[in-house]
């Protein structure tokens, strides 16, 4: 299942998303058939349910597989909605594995510079924005905006010290994150967050993609491009630390709650890469694709 934060009629909801053209509003479908409001206003509220979350709308899309006539009054088009970030206001930092794939350390770098232990830097909450949403220059602060398209997972139920066999358990869907960077900060003042955290620098979206989907979140492909040229092309595969290992390193000693997002780190083929640098400039079209996701599609304004 495809689960979204969506808005239609000036009115933001939890939807679930239906052969790929209609989503299905979870709360307003309750309400009509089984007459109960029993699901919280959030999607992240919604994570802490749990399984029986996504057990409580798998019944409502059997029920309204069944009660076609009713449809139209809790089921949309998806063309007509607006797609707002999964998890429009989250709790905490989105937390960032860096240095991730061998390719984009030598690109940026070298050898030398390829990590032992899992990397984490952090993005500020108000950095997130949703699909389609613009991502501002900031030309006053910086001339090097930079993309970096990557697989994030968000955590579906809280845990600490978790072991890497365990944290299928703990994941309860994915994501794709644009992890948009201004360069010249994140070298002038030596750490990541600055660089990391301008407003409209975090796309997420189109979905959480629900775990039952995705059979290996280790062979995934992930592929950026900028104007309709291909800039990033990798299977998630080569990353150096598994979401197994990152998400046991993360909860050594921290807890992890409901609703965190952990991006796990960018291939090669930033902006920075080239030769020369191609930086981000006005009217930039990006789109990130990680299937059975889907795109993430943003413009530079």
């Amino acid at each position: 299942m495809k689960f979204l934060t969506g808005e239609i009629h000036q009115s933001i909801f939890i939807g679930v998303v239906i052969d790929d053209e209609w989503v299905m509003d979870v709360k307003k479908a309750e309400a009509k058939l089984f007459e109960l409001e029993t699901l919280p206003n959030s999607l992240s509220e919604c994570l802490k349910i749990g399984d029986k979350f996504v057990e409580h709308v798998k019944q409502l899309l059997d029920w309204a597989k069944k009660k076609e006539e009713d449809r139209g009054s809790y089921i949309y088009p998806l063309a007509d909605v607006k797609l707002h970030p999964p998890i429009p206001n989250p709790s905490k930092n989105i937390m960032c594995v860096g240095k991730n794939y061998q390719d984009h350390v030598m690109e940026m770098g070298s050898a030398a510079d390829i990590p032992e232990n899992v990397m984490i830097f952090t993005k500020a909450p108000t950095a997130v924005v949703g699909h389609e949403a613009d991502i501002l220059l900031h030309e006053d602060v910086t001339s090097e905006l930079d993309y970096e398209g990557e697989l994030a997972v968000v955590i579906g139920r809280s845990g600490k010290n978790i072991e890497p066999e365990e944290v299928k358990d703990h994941i309860f869907g994915y994501t794709i994150l644009n992890d948009v960077t201004a360069r010249d900060l994140q070298k002038k003042h030596k750490q990541f967050f600055i660089a990391k955290s301008l407003d409209t620098s975090c796309p997420i979206g189109p979905y959480i993609v629900h775990k039952s989907m995705i059979e290996h979140h280790g062979k995934l492909h992930v592929e950026t491009k900028v104007n309709g040229e291909v800039r990033q092309s990798a299977s998630t595969e080569l990353m150096i630390f598994s979401i197994e290992e990152i998400v046991s390193t993360l909860s050594k000693g921290m807890t992890l709650e409901a609703g965190d997002i952990i991006a796990t780190g960018t291939p090669s083929g930033v902006g920075k890469g080239f030769k020369p640098p191609k930086f981000l400039a006005s009217g930039d079209h990006i789109e990130v694709t990680i299937e059975p996701i889907g795109t993430l599609s943003n413009r530079v304004k």
